[in-house]
């Protein structure tokens, strides 16, 4: 799905639900309420960004493999997002650090045009294990 125009935001969070829906009901994947939650929020929050600070369309891609759902969020902006200093003081721009601290793994790269942020967040919940799905 490529996002422009005035609400690529909220278009990128009715897409992820229908994506994790469709995942759920059309091909059989249990899907928690926590991944459900956790990819919408890791969409917006990564579109978010990239409307924010780059510049043209932003395509946004997701994809189910091994028990996951990887996100991918392309902008024409090669600037690598880099989490920021903890400060108690600072309202906002936390959004960086929420989705890292709850994705199994998050890449940040640089394309040949731009760069591709990319996330993942386990489909199903598994007790004894980090809640991002990373091993303890």
């Amino acid at each position: 799905m490529t996002l422009h125009g005035s609400e690529p935001i909220a278009a990128a969070r009715h897409f992820a639900r229908n994506f994790m829906t469709a995942v759920q009901a059309v091909h059989g994947i249990p899907v928690s309420e926590r991944a459900m939650g956790l990819v919408q929020l890791v969409v917006s929050e990564l579109v978010t960004n990239a409307h924010k600070y780059a510049p043209g369309p932003c395509p946004l891609d997701l994809e189910v493999s091994g028990g996951a759902v990887e996100i991918s969020v392309w902008d024409t902006d090669p600037t690598l997002p880099a989490a920021r200093p903890a400060d108690p003081g600072r309202v906002g721009q936390h959004g960086l650090e929420i989705a890292m601290a709850v994705c199994r793994s998050f890449e940040a790269r640089r394309e040949p045009v731009g760069k591709r942020v990319k996330a993942t967040v386990v489909l199903a919940d598994d007790p004894g294990e980090h809640p991002a799905g990373r091993l303890m």
